[in-house]
């Protein structure tokens, strides 16, 4: 009996195990069923999240592509249509180059402020005037006279004519008046010349109240005939109180006028043979300020001076006062400096500055050395000169060529020079 229930006992417990060891098989196994699936769902997880990443970035660059793409058709679109609407226009480089010998100049430097300058003559009042924007003294009209230079001009078949301007608000009122400038043939010789078309003839340029420029030609007598006239592109419209330079090259018949560094105005005939001879500059019916007036005869043979002779003297070579930073007008000069120095690889210059005496001795040695650097650098830099090619100096005030008394033997003193070595 108790070997039977004993043997009950082990049969009950191993059946008991044999179930329990079941159960945890069965157990074990949805464990490990499980784990699997959690490693297979998130595996499936991040092999979804890298394909949607992928996704995401191919779809970006194909939008990214799409854009680009759509960018190229509206840039094409874009300069198709400015194509379509752009105006055809040409540009030049300045090519005026001051005349060498100085026949007339006046900076009103030897005129009292508030006087009447006195190398002019009026049919109404100006006055010379110093200003907040611009240095050095200027002569003032009102918009209801006339100046002009009060001498004849001996002037020969080629010369040029310089001066800065300022149009200034008018006395009644708001807004710029507008001015003229009239290069004529007085016949007067002494006072006014009235009309509307004064002397026996000359040429004319307008500013109108509103910044265009225009400009005609007037001729009586023999060649009494019709003139020339003509508008200046709008792009050269000048405004209040800003300054412009003028520049007017005169060859026999041929004129042309430049502002700034543009050619607003050129002419080749704009007086019939023998018909006009200019000899007086005037300035009329505008509210407007006016320095630095030169005229000298005309553009030097650069090449034979600097080559042949070995020596070149330029007044061509504009500093503002005490400054010496090269002006923009100056690039006519130095590109025909620069084409001979090309044309003549191996010669070898020395670039001299010179000033008049106003001021401090010292000073003037210092500006003008710093002057000559200045010229050296424009050429080296704009113009591709080699800088072993060029030398510097200045003289200062030491080796004037005129006397320092008045404003033509002045500008005769502020000179660059040249020297071949």
């Amino acid at each position: 009996m108790k070997k039977f229930v004993y043997l009950l006992c082990v049969g009950i417990l191993f059946s008991m195990q044999v179930s329990a060891q079941g159960w945890l098989d069965k157990v074990g196994q949805k464990a490990v069923n499980t784990a699997k699936q959690k490693v297979e769902n998130r595996a499936a997880k991040k092999a979804g999240e890298a394909t949607d990443k992928a996704l995401d970035k191919l779809e970006k660059k194909d939008n990214k592509k799409v854009e680009t793409e759509e960018n190229k058709e509206s840039s094409v679109q874009t300069a198709d249509k400015t194509v379509k609407e752009e105006k055809l226009t040409a540009t030049s480089k300045y090519d005026f180059i001051p005349g060498e010998k100085v026949i007339f100049y006046d900076d009103f430097s030897q005129d009292a402020v508030g006087d009447f300058p006195a190398l002019w003559n009026t049919n109404g009042t100006a006055e010379v005037v110093t200003t907040n924007l611009y240095p050095d003294n200027w002569m003032k009209l009102n918009s209801e006279c006339c100046v002009w230079t009060d001498k004849l001009l001996n002037l020969p078949d080629n010369y040029t004519i310089e001066f800065d301007i300022v149009p200034i608000e008018r006395e009644t009122g708001k807004g710029m008046y507008g001015w003229k400038m009239r290069l004529m043939q007085a016949k007067n010789a002494t006072s006014w010349d009235a009309g509307t078309a004064p002397g026996k003839g000359g040429f004319c340029l307008t500013t109108y109240y509103y910044g265009k420029l225009s400009y005609n030609t007037w001729l009586y007598g023999e060649c009494d005939k019709q003139g020339l006239s003509g508008f200046v592109e709008e792009q050269f419209q000048q405004k209040l109180d800003k300054k412009v330079h003028i520049a007017m090259w005169i060859q026999k018949s041929r004129i042309r006028v430049y502002q700034g560094q543009d050619k607003i105005v050129d002419l080749p005939r704009a007086f019939p043979a023998g018909c006009v001879q200019p000899d007086r500059l005037r300035f009329e019916y505008g509210a407007i300020l006016i320095s630095n007036v030169r005229i000298a005869v005309g553009a030097p043979d650069t090449r034979s001076k600097l080559i042949t002779e070995g020596k070149l003297v330029t007044y061509g070579i504009y500093f503002d006062v005490n400054k010496d930073v090269v002006k923009a007008e100056s690039f006519g000069t130095l590109k025909s400096i620069a084409d001979v120095l090309k044309e003549n690889p191996d010669v070898r210059i020395k670039i001299i500055g010179h000033t008049d005496s106003d001021g401090d001795n010292a000073k003037n040695l210092d500006l003008s050395q710093r002057r000559a650097k200045s010229v050296m650098n424009e050429l080296v830099s704009v113009f591709g000169i080699e800088a072993s090619r060029i030398e510097t100096d200045g003289m200062g005030e030491t080796k004037p060529v005129a006397p320092n008394d008045t404003p033509v033997n002045k500008a005769l003193n502020r000179r660059v020079e040249f020297v071949k070595l």
